[in-house]
């Protein structure tokens, strides 16, 4: 047997123990790769996908992932067409706006799927049949460039944003376009009243669309301290050598969300679906997404308790399910922050 026939064999019987369902993921990877491609659209910075596929390549070689990069708001309404053309030409969407995958499943578009370990992502983490996973569970911290902001400085609840030292240097995704974005700040919101956004605004904040646009800010010091950042972008940053680090506050609770994957039932290509939403979920690729696994045998990365020991916000697919009060609240802030003026990207 050649040796990189080898190494995917020692791979799946690493992430698949028993003999049977290694037989099993062997199974499935040779139809996948008799498919021979996989169409991906992945939501987010482009350096979680590059990485994913790239390593997913080395592991099942002979399957041409196609990956399509963006934000989840525009890609989502791309799949949308193609469902309602009939056309359907993606296998798998990894997005934030988790109300698309709800509406997608009662739609009946998606391929429930339960990959190995199922039975060890909550049930916030998942729909119940596995019509959708999350492959991995994001937060929502603080950020601050450690050069130009001093320790006893340093954020630690919402109201702190408002102090006159970081005037003109507050930065974040605009809220009405960035549905995690939206989350922190309805939080805030729900906390403190409306009344702290008139303060927020009276600081003059900055907004960039995408998170990766915040976090490069903070880190080229063009802006000081952010209450919206991504945990593992920031932590990206930092381990890049960036100045730049996170804090977790014990007064505000942190806003969670899932990241999740869905297969589409009239994608091309099923089985390399699955075999990638199975690999993406595996302990041992779990382990190197930088950020929280919704798989509760995976520890944090290192630096980072579990979120048990955090005080949390939770409840991200109710806040995006409710349609009639997420436009409210979206509308709300388009009028408080104004357009969309600067353009950001996931490269």
């Amino acid at each position: 047997m050649e040796l990189k026939h080898l190494a995917v064999v020692a791979f799946v019987l690493s992430v698949f123990p028993s003999l049977a369902s290694a037989q099993n993921e062997a199974a499935l990877y040779a139809k996948a790769k008799q498919e021979g491609a996989l169409s991906l659209y992945g939501a987010g910075p482009a350096a979680f996908w590059d990485a994913a596929t790239s390593e997913f390549n080395k592991v099942y070689p002979g399957i041409q992932v196609t990956l399509t990069g963006g934000f989840s708001n525009v890609l989502d309404k791309k799949i949308d067409q193609q469902l309602h053309d009939g056309k359907v030409e993606v296998d798998i969407a990894v997005f934030q706006t988790i109300q698309d995958f709800v509406h997608w499943s009662k739609a009946g578009v998606l391929l429930p799927f339960k990959p190995p370990g199922f039975e060890k992502i909550d049930a916030h983490w998942k729909g119940s049949d596995g019509a959708y996973i999350a492959i991995a569970v994001n937060a929502i911290p603080y950020a601050y460039n450690t050069q130009l902001v001093k320790p006893e400085d340093v954020p630690r609840s919402a109201p702190d944003f408002l102090k006159p030292q970081f005037r003109g240097k507050l930065v974040s995704a605009y809220p009405q376009d960035d549905d995690a974005t939206l989350y922190a700040f309805d939080g805030i919101v729900s906390k403190y009243g409306w009344s702290y956004m008139d303060k927020y605004m009276a600081n003059q904040p900055n907004f960039i669309q995408g998170h990766l646009g915040v976090v490069r800010s903070i880190s080229s010091g063009a802006n000081l301290v952010t209450l919206d950042t991504i945990a593992n972008v920031s932590l990206a940053e930092k381990a890049a050598g960036k100045p730049h680090d996170i804090a977790i506050s014990s007064i505000d609770p942190m806003p969670v969300w899932p990241l999740c994957e869905a297969i589409f039932k009239a994608g091309p290509h099923l089985d390399a679906a699955r075999l990638f939403v199975a690999f993406l979920l595996s302990p041992q690729q779990q382990a190197r997404i930088g950020t929280w696994s919704s798989r509760s045998d995976v520890a944090p990365p290192a630096g980072l308790k579990p979120l048990t020991a955090y005080k949390i916000k939770n409840d991200y697919r109710e806040f995006l399910s409710n349609t009639a009060r997420l436009e409210s609240v979206r509308k709300r802030f388009a009028e408080l922050v104004g357009p969309i003026k600067n353009a950001g990207g996931v490269r």
